[in-house]
């Protein structure tokens, strides 16, 4: 198994600045009225039924990215790390809290990237290939960062990238026979989407309520980590005692994420879980 897993979620909100350039916007028209346009010039738009259609990614920009980070070590064996970009409690070094005012984009790619080019870790996602990698590169790109080992994976053929889309395993996506990130996650008795769905991410971050956006961040990240989890013993490479250790190690970490000053929203999953469970 790799030395290092990143089981990783990414929260994106329609960018004012691409919908203002394309649609020829000027800087008074709220923003508001620039997301509306937006959403009217996409696929599948209507102001009843739909109208919040999905975005391309390109014209998105990252607003978060939460991680749950599995390590082996020689020495000390498996830790795990919770962590966001911005972060709610003690960022890293140099990277942005969720309380900065107006953080850059780059600042959240460079922090999240920047790690992945040094660590060169299996990145782990549910619906990844067709869209968290797909925003990360453009957003990315976009943005004018050199991330050489991030390229690489990114455009390498599904069958030569290292990480893991879960989706894809579990059934892809045709219509009959895919299945949502929710959906999978309460059939395996795992906490799914809760009080936030993605539809409320652009509200969110543009009401000023970036920390509802990366705690729902969070949330999705651990979802998809015990999802990973079921993934490996169903696949063999846990042994139930494994597996069952592996699901206290979480939960432990959870725990003691939620005693810190900035933890508290975490005892909602634990609840959630709990009554799952």
């Amino acid at each position: 198994m790799a030395q290092q897993i990143w089981c990783y979620d990414c929260e994106w909100a329609p960018d004012l600045m691409a919908g203002r350039r394309l649609y020829h916007l000027s800087a008074d028209v709220p923003d508001d009225e620039v997301m509306r346009v937006m959403w009217e010039h996409a696929a599948g738009y209507d102001p009843e039924s739909n109208p919040q259609p999905f975005l391309k990614t390109i014209l998105c920009r990252l607003v978060s990215i939460a991680a749950v980070v599995r390590t082996v070590s020689p020495t000390t064996g498996v830790s795990l790390a919770l962590w966001s970009v911005p972060a709610l409690g003690e960022p890293l070094v140099g990277e942005p809290r969720v309380d900065a005012a107006g953080v850059p984009e780059a600042d959240i790619l460079q922090a999240f990237l920047g790690h992945y080019e040094r660590r060169s870790p299996v990145l782990v996602g549910y619906n990844s290939r067709s869209a968290d990698l797909h925003i990360l590169f453009q957003r990315a790109f976009v943005n004018g960062l050199q991330l050489p080992a991030f390229f690489r994976e990114a455009t390498a053929k599904p069958w030569n990238q290292e990480g893991i889309d879960l989706m894809d395993c579990l059934g892809g996506h045709g219509s009959g026979y895919s299945a949502s990130l929710n959906e999978v996650a309460n059939l395996c008795g795992i906490p799914g989407k809760l009080d936030t769905t993605g539809d409320d991410v652009a509200r969110l971050y543009y009401g000023g309520k970036l920390r509802g956006v990366v705690e729902y961040n969070m949330f999705d990240a651990l979802t998809t980590y015990l999802v990973w989890l079921r993934y490996e013993f169903f696949s063999g490479r846990f042994t139930p005692a494994q597996y069952a250790e592996e699901q206290t190690r979480l939960r432990d970490l959870v725990v003691r994420e939620a005693q810190k000053p900035e933890g508290g929203y975490l005892n909602t999953y634990l609840e959630a879980w709990e009554a799952l469970t």
